[in-house]
């Protein structure tokens, strides 16, 4: 496993050397997790590097190639999905159309040793959760699309599993009911306090929604963390680029102490200042990273700032609550800058304008070194 997942208690879920291959192609590349009772957890990636498929094998409908799951301190690797305490939510939402919203979610508690009023009470306690009582005895079509995403949430929580699977549970809404059902989803889970394991690829998703996230790759997973730790962290050139935007440029290590690392870094034509967050070698080669809201742009040079920059603004989108610039250096070398737009004013009255000359600066604690 990871280190800081190795000093944690025992989890929940643990996941040790996972491998699926279909054929010569190997989807899942001996892949180790430990996932704490209570969380909520992501796996993020793009299409094709194998969260699905990790989901997929966590839910028992796959088979791993090698290694071990164990759910609750029971080795669950090879049992059936019946005969795990886990449920899955489908991207689809897989609802019965001629059914109720009150008797889809009912539906998964059929087979469970229940009465038919303690039934009734956990299906009622569960439209309370979703906030969907109201529509109990609509028909999935005479509903919104977000509110047939919380029919299946409840369905699919009515079991109360130790583990709550979700397949891109939000990739059918569009992008302003996406960001309201997140809040939803978290406190949901918050409130119900059941492990939640949910799959995307929206970047923005998985850090809103999730209290960690493993960051996948064509298999493997590259870095395990929290929301902070993936984007202002990143362990790698692959997880800077696919977390939020980002300008990466190559360097050589001049000096490197306790207190600060100094780059040489020929397309910005002269040396970078950064925090020194890891010991580095001189004349080590790295790839120096910059968010484009760490970057503050003025029509004027700034005084006393460790790294300023000087180029041509050659591209200028607007996009209400800020704008992004794109400026273009000497060398060639293009850094994306985000300037809030703090109040309204005239497209007169921006920073800058296109082929305005500028100046960059950034703090060296906002610059992040890369040796992988």
């Amino acid at each position: 496993m990871h280190a800081s997942d190795l000093q944690r208690p025992d989890p929940l879920i643990r996941i040790e050397h996972l491998t699926k291959q279909f054929g010569d192609f190997t989807a899942v590349d001996n892949v180790s997790i430990g996932i704490e009772k209570g969380e909520l957890f992501a796996l993020l990636g793009g299409s094709g590097c194998g969260k699905t498929t990790l989901l997929r094998m966590l839910a028992g409908f796959e088979t791993p190639s090698a290694g071990r799951i164990f759910i609750d301190g029971k080795d669950v690797t090879n049992s059936p999905p019946y005969e795990r305490p886990v449920n899955m939510m489908f991207q689809s939402y897989a609802l019965f159309p001629h059914m109720s919203v009150e008797k889809n979610v009912a539906y998964g508690l059929k087979h469970e040793n229940m009465t038919d009023a303690q039934r009734r009470d956990r299906v009622r306690e569960m439209l309370d959760l979703v906030q969907l009582t109201p529509l109990a005895g609509r028909k999935p079509h005479q509903i919104s699309g977000g509110q047939r995403q919380r029919v299946a949430l409840a369905r699919a929580l009515a079991k109360q599993p130790k583990v709550l699977l979700l397949d891109e549970p939000l990739a059918a809404l569009d992008k302003k009911l996406r960001e309201h059902t997140q809040f939803e989803i978290a406190n949901i889970q918050y409130k119900t306090g059941i492990t939640f394991v949910v799959v995307t690829h929206d970047q923005e998703e998985a850090m809103t929604l999730a209290s960690r996230i493993a960051v996948m790759d064509k298999g493997i997973v590259r870095q395990i963390g929290s929301a902070t730790d993936v984007y202002e962290y990143p362990n790698s050139r692959f997880v800077a680029g696919f977390i939020g935007s980002i300008t990466m440029f190559e360097g050589v290590v001049t000096e490197s102490n306790k207190t600060h690392t100094l780059v040489e870094a020929p397309q910005t034509g002269g040396i970078i200042r950064a925090r020194a967050d890891q010991r580095l070698s001189p004349n080590q080669k790295v790839t120096i990273a910059v968010r484009p809201e760490k970057i503050a742009l003025s029509r004027e040079r700034p005084e006393n700032e460790a790294n300023v920059l000087s180029g041509i603004v050659q591209d200028l989108g607007y996009f209400g609550k800020d704008s992004l610039y794109r400026v273009k250096l000497p060398s060639g070398l293009v850094l994306s800058v985000n300037s809030v737009n703090s109040r309204r004013a005239g497209e007169n009255e921006r920073i800058a304008q296109w082929e305005d000359q500028v100046w960059l600066s950034f703090d060296p604690s906002s610059v992040i070194l890369l040796t992988e």
